[in-house]
């Protein structure tokens, strides 16, 4: 379900039910979820309004003209709706991750380079005609420019969808979070392909003007009109593209130099599953040992209670022991989980306080009070890591076998080691034993002397411990059993219980200790199973360190553990996420590469040039590992989508400049000229889209609020990646298209 739906539907029958409660009786709700899932939202929906302002401005600093700027810039809600439109039809909800990866620079570069070029065609076409162009000559002019930029724009498009493609695929939790947002970026490039070749090309023809030439300013060869920003940018670009394309050898060297750097960079990132998003709360559990009375419980968890909400931090604390009557969560009575409520940041003495040294102090707070360990995490982050492995912390360690004493042995061996690792927290041995049990052990010789069996014994016992219903009260519609049964004290007292009558078939009363030996001894706490062996569970959390990173150098330091014969052990928890994740993408990525392969060369129709243009992927990702290492992120689900987004637009890009360096060689020039002109008369289609996708990330990249830390590392991948590949696209593709262009000649 959609939780904002339910949490206000319950939020609404609350105050339905409040309306029958006693005048002195408020239900007030402490923790409502669409309080973090609007402020999400509202995190999202400031991104994409900042990234789509941010877009629109380069529009008009790039392209030159007013109305082609407008004209490009209403391809952004036109897209957009037309994403909502297919989320509405196939049940996606707005949310952080279905909206948030909206990059309207991405949406528009279809728009940009049919628009680009109209300007570039019409500006041609005056100085040809030496005169203004009349509507119907526009209007051919218009059709001729999206005719002619159809290919590379729409097999540039369906690569960019096509590397969303992987997204797709993945299982389980990673699944469920990212396949909406694949889902609503694909419907809205889909839509903004459609606009770029229908409305753009319309609308150009209707509303854009040739440029007409001033005295004393500069044209390019074409006699295009270009801004002053422009103007600059191709003054210092053009001769660095003519001096790559001179030296092929250090061009080369140097990409390939790039290349090992990014290589070194990628080995030195740590690794996680998905970025923690900040709720804005705590929970904390609260264990005991096994043999805890409710009672013994309740009054620890108060105490404990008592000292955390005297923090000026705190709004308020409430817990859950035990199992509720609808045990929806079983848990003993041993254990507590408490909400920590936090006031808005805004209220605290210090508001720059990190989250991380807060809860450290709700530790030392809470290791004040004896008798109690504590594992501290997110409500809904702990009850999501519960769900994917049956525990509550970041990692499990899973040790299976058959003798629990055995296990035990280990998991106290494998816990050593991961508290000496850096970064682990809260590692603790899932509690195996150590719960008093009652015996009974029934002598059947005595039982038989006075006429009784095991199942009279049985029943006289279950009746004084577990009760046996000896009728029923009824209060209108309602009924209930009349239980009988031994009080508190003597079912908690085995001398007691001992002196428990029993009837024998003579008349005779009995004490049970006559026919049966009372004991309490300790037993297992719990017997846990899985794949048809037993298991013992080690758990910890990690803090101020990437997941991967810790579980490489606790898997090191756990190897040397002798584990008993038929024992063994797995990592689970968050950890297990990661591992899926990134088996499925390595499966999956290198098809879909095969695939944008077979796609450029449809568009290229050249093995040659479809491989130069492929070489911009690999740079492009170096400059987003660079980016992810500068930012000290590490590399997770999130930036693996930045990857696959960065891809999309440096094939785009590639496959724009590689088409103008063919029609410069189908012109005449020698490939060295055609490199070079090709790639000079497309800097500005180059640079625009690869600007107008790296500003509408830059919102994301520096956001603060709630849901920020899962959009952070996609944007700096995107920004890094689109620098590097935007420099090496213009230097590197002309520089290798040269070499290749003398080779195809010379055959």
């Amino acid at each position: 379900g959609n939780s904002r739906t339910v949490a206000q539907a319950a939020a609404t029958r609350l105050q339905q039910v409040n309306a029958s409660l006693p005048a002195d009786i408020v239900a007030a709700p402490v923790l409502d979820r669409s309080v973090l899932v609007n402020s999400t939202i509202k995190t999202v929906a400031r991104n994409l309004t900042e990234g789509a302002l941010l877009v629109v401005v380069v529009l008009f600093l790039l392209l030159g003209n007013l109305r082609a700027a407008t004209i490009t810039a209403l391809v952004i809600p036109l897209s957009f709706l037309f994403a909502v439109i297919g989320m509405n039809r196939f049940g996606i909800s707005g949310n952080l991750m279905s909206l948030g990866a909206l990059d309207f620079g991405i949406l528009v570069d279809g728009a940009v380079i049919v628009i680009e070029s109209t300007l570039l065609m019409l500006g041609q076409r005056r100085a040809e005609l030496g005169r203004a162009l009349t509507a119907m000559e526009r209007l051919r002019v218009a059709a001729d420019s999206a005719r002619k930029m159809a290919r590379p724009a729409a097999f540039g498009q369906l690569i960019i969808l096509l590397v969303f493609a992987p997204i797709l695929t993945l299982e389980g939790v990673e699944g469920k979070t990212f396949h909406p947002m694949a889902a609503t970026f694909m419907l809205a490039l889909v839509g903004a392909f459609i606009f770029s070749f229908t409305f753009v090309p319309a609308m150009a023809a209707l509303m854009v003007r040739e440029p007409k030439p001033k005295e004393g300013e500069a044209h390019s060869d074409d006699g295009e009109h270009e801004t002053k920003l422009i103007r600059v940018l191709r003054g210092r670009i053009e001769p660095i593209i003519r001096q790559a394309v001179a030296r092929p050898r250090a061009v080369i060297a140097g990409a390939a130099l790039m290349l090992l750097v990014g290589i070194g960079s990628f080995g030195l990132l740590g690794r996680e599953f998905m970025p923690t998003l900040d709720e804005g709360n705590v929970a904390m559990q609260a264990l005991r040992v096994p043999s805890t009375s409710l009672e013994q419980s309740l009054a620890m968890q108060l105490a404990l209670e008592k000292a955390i909400a005297q923090q000026p931090e705190v709004e308020t604390v409430f817990s859950r022991t035990g199992t509720a009557e609808a045990a929806i969560d079983p848990m003993p009575t041993n254990i507590s989980d408490s909400v920590i409520v936090l006031k808005p940041r805004a209220d605290w003495p210090d508001p720059k306080l990190g989250k991380e040294a807060l809860v450290a102090r709700f530790e030392e707070l809470a290791g004040q009070q004896l008798g109690n360990s504590f594992e501290f995490s997110q409500p809904i982050e702990l009850r999501f890591n519960e769900l994917i492995s049956g525990v509550r912390t970041d990692l499990a360690v899973m040790i299976f076998g058959d003798d629990f004493s055995q296990l035990q042995k280990v998991a106290d061996q494998v816990a050593l080691k991961l508290r000496a690792v850096e970064g682990a927290a809260d590692v603790r041995v899932e509690q195996i034993s150590g719960l008093p049990t009652l015996n009974v052990k029934i002598d059947h010789v005595a039982a038989a002397q006075y006429g009784l069996t095991a199942a009279d014994v049985s029943d006289a016992l279950s009746t004084g411990i577990g009760g046996t219903a000896a009728g029923k009260i009824f209060e209108g519609d309602r009924r209930f059993d009349v239980v009988v049964r031994l009080d508190d004290s003597a079912r908690n007292d085995p001398d007691q219980l001992a002196s428990l009558p029993i009837a024998t078939p003579a008349g005779v009363v009995i004490p049970l200790s006559s026919v049966a030996r009372i004991s309490v001894s300790e037993g297992p706490n719990q017997i846990s199973r899985n794949n048809g062996s037993r298991r013992v569970v080690v758990q910890a959390n990690v803090r101020g360190r990437d997941l991967g990173g810790f579980v490489g150098q606790a898997q090191a330091a756990v190897a040397d553990v002798a584990l008993p014969p038929g024992a063994y052990l797995t990592w689970g928890g968050q950890f297990e996420n990661l591992q899926r994740a990134e088996k499925r993408l390595a499966t999956v990525v290198p098809v879909v590469f095969l695939l944008i392969g077979s796609l450029l060369f449809m568009a290229l129709r050249s093995g040659k040039e479809a491989v130069l243009v492929f070489s911009c992927v690999p740079l492009a990702l170096v400059g987003g590992i660079l980016a992810l290492l500068l930012r000290g992120m590490p590399f997770s689900v999130s930036a693996a989508v930045g990857f696959i987004a960065v891809s999309g637009v440096a094939t785009l890009n590639g496959l724009v400049l590689m088409q103008a360096i063919r029609e410069r060689l189908d012109a005449g020039d020698v490939p060295m000229m055609a490199a070079i002109n090709g790639a000079s008369s497309r800097i500005r289609a180059v640079l625009t889209t690869a600007l107008v996708a790296i500003v509408g990330f830059i919102p994301m990249a520096i956001a603060s609020g709630s849901g920020a830390e899962v959009q952070k590392p996609l944007a700096t991948v995107v920004i890094g990646g689109l620098i590097t590949a935007t420099v090496l696209t213009l230097l590197v593709l002309p520089t290798f298209a040269a070499r290749v262009a003398k080779v195809r000649v010379a055959g």
